[in-house]
Parts: structure tokens; C-alpha cells; sequence
């Protein structure tokens, strides 16, 4: 039995100090590689720019950003120009079976501008509207890029944490292997049994099959590392804590995502679109009020040939008020 655990001793100190010469050529690496080594917040940086949801997220933003544009056109005038020309074949029969034929080739130039003075305030409400989709718009990307960057986290601390668990499995595994080689030498030399050698084998083969699960989850790790952050991860530095950063108690904590947190501003700010979208639609059944002023000029329009051209100009206010529309 002392022999034994001398043996075990002396397998021990072998891997003991083999992890020291690994540790130094490990701190020799380090040294050469600090100038290459990736920190979380720069990987934070790379996610935040190159993230394919944020990005996406983004120019869903700016199309959004557009509906207040065009909202506000509801206050200018809509202006349309209409230019026509043809050809035009004319038969009149005048008293006395007279007849007097001609061809004409009649063309028209107008110019029309409508300005709508009163529609009860629904381009003040539509304005409304789309301010408000915008701000609840940002506030659902300032939560997906919180998604993002928590994922970003989530990878880099991952990748870290099954590096360092394949590198403790491997120093096992070398362990066993050492273990189960002197088994098998003591064995031979008749001082253990079959089943000892049998033991350590097994603890070996449980050995290897740990190291290679904590390999695949590393592999996976990284794999996701470079989805989300957009690049496989270099010498990655562990991360600072953030305990500086953490609210004094629950309460504070929770009372700070109530205030802040942008999945519930962003529905707040749902909520003001839908009420005001009530009164976008409570418009139609107001008055609309509207002036429009035009101008013309035709040549050759005239089928009773008595006329040559007409030049006309006109300005036309007019208000409409439904009164039943079939209670759509």
C-alpha cells in the first residue's frame, strides 16, 4: 500500500510540474500575444457594428423614420400639371343642309394646385402618429442591440470558460494516462489485480470522454462566438467585473427597468400611437375644407368652330361634411 501511494505521488508531481512548465510557456505566449489579445469590450464594439439583427434592425429604423416626412406633406398643397394634344375630325350640319367639315388638332395646358385647409386635424394627428412610431421604433432597437450585446457577452464568457475547462480535462486525461500506465506496470510485476488495471482504464476512457464533450462545447462555443460577435475569437483577456455597475438593491434595480428599460418605454410609446390612431380616425366623420385654384389653356377644343381657344382660370373653396356612410 505505501508503494502504491508513492507511485500515485510520483504521478502527481510529474503532472504538477509539467502544468508549471506548460504555465510558463503559456505566460511566454501570453507576453508574445498581448498586443493580439481581444478584450470584451472591443468584441462588444465588433457586435454592436457588425451584427447582422442590429444591422437589420436598423434599416427597419429608417424606414420608420420616413413616416414623418411623409405625414407633415399633408400641410403642403399637392400641385398636378396636365398637358393633352390629339387629333380631332369634325362634321356640322348647319340649316340648310349645309355642311362644314374640318380638322382639328385641339391640345390642352393646365395647371391645378389643391390646398387642404381643414380635415380635422388628422395630418396634425397622422404627424402625431408617426413621431411616435419612431421613438417607439428606437426604443425596439436600443432593446435588440441590448439582445445583441448580452449575446456577445454570453459567447465571450463562454469560449473562456470551456478553454480553460478543455485544458483542465486534458491535464487529466494526462494524469490517467499516467495512472493507468503504472497500473498496467505493477500489474505486470504482480502487485495489483486485474480489476485495479481494469479501474483505471475506465477511469481513462471516462477521462477521454470528458475532454472530448468539453472540446465539441468548446468548438460550439467559438462557432457561436463568430455568429454573433462576426469573427472567430483570438487570445480573448477575461473580463473585468461589473459589480461597480449593478443598482444598490432588487428594489433599485427593478424600479430602473420600469424607468428605463427599452422594451417598456417602446410600449408606452405603442400605446400613444394606438390612442392617437383613434383620433386619426375620428377625422373622417369631421368637415374637410379645401381650396383650389387652377389655370388653362386649349386651342382647337371647340367642335362648333365658332371658337378658336379659351384661356380660363378658376379658384374653388369647397367643404364636405359626411353625414352617413353606411356605418363604415
Amino acid at each position: 500500500m505505501v508503494e502504491r501511494t508513492a507511485d500515485i505521488g510520483d504521478v502527481a508531481r510529474r503532472v504538477f510540474l509539467s502544468g508549471i512548465g506548460l504555465g510558463a510557456l503559456a505566460c511566454a505566449l501570453l507576453a508574445d500575444t498581448a498586443a493580439r489579445a481581444e478584450s470584451l469590450p472591443e468584441a462588444l464594439v465588433k457586435a454592436y457594428q457588425t451584427n447582422p439583427q442590429l444591422n437589420a434592425e436598423r434599416a427597419r429604423q429608417r424606414a420608420t423614420d420616413e413616416n414623418v416626412p411623409q405625414a407633415l406633406a399633408g400641410y403642403r398643397p399637392q400641385v398636378a400639371a396636365s398637358l393633352s394634344a390629339g387629333l380631332q375630325a369634325v362634321r356640322d350640319q348647319l340649316p340648310g343642309n349645309v355642311l362644314q367639315t374640318a380638322t382639328l388638332k385641339p391640345w390642352q395646358i393646365g395647371l391645378t394646385v389643391t390646398q387642404t385647409l381643414f380635415n380635422g386635424f388628422k395630418t396634425a394627428n397622422s404627424v402625431r402618429v408617426a413621431e411616435l412610431q419612431v421613438q417607439s421604433g428606437r426604443e425596439a432597437l436600443r432593446n435588440v442591440g441590448q439582445g445583441v450585446l448580452l449575446d456577445a457577452v454570453t459567447a465571450y464568457t463562454n469560449v473562456l470558460a470551456n478553454q480553460t475547462l478543455v485544458e483542465a480535462q486534458r491535464a487529466n486525461v494526462a494524469f490517467l494516462k499516467e495512472t493507468h500506465a503504472i497500473t498496467l506496470r505493477r500489474l505486470n510485476a504482480g502487485d495489483v489485480t486485474p480489476t485495479d488495471t481494469a479501474q483505471a482504464e475506465a477511469r481513462l476512457n471516462r477521462g477521454l470522454a470528458d475532454l472530448n464533450a468539453a472540446e465539441v462545447n468548446f468548438a460550439v462555443s467559438q462557432a457561436t462566438y463568430a455568429q454573433v460577435v462576426g469573427n472567430p475569437p483570438s487570445q480573448l483577456r477575461p473580463a473585468d467585473t461589473t459589480d461597480r455597475l449593478l443598482p444598490r438593491s432588487r428594489e433599485d434595480a427593478i424600479g430602473l427597468a420600469l424607468r428605463e428599460h427599452p422594451a417598456v418605454t417602446a410600449a408606452g410609446f405603442d400605446v400613444d400611437v394606438a390612442s392617437t390612431s383613434i383620433r386619426v380616425a375620428e377625422s373622417s366623420l369631421m368637415p374637410n375644407v379645401t381650396v383650389q385654384g387652377s389655370v388653362s389653356k386649349n386651342r382647337d377644343s371647340d367642335t362648333s368652330l365658332s371658337t378658336f381657344g379659351t384661356d380660363q382660370a378658376s379658384v374653388i373653396g369647397q367643404i364636405t361634411q359626411p353625414i352617413y356612410d353606411g356605418g363604415t
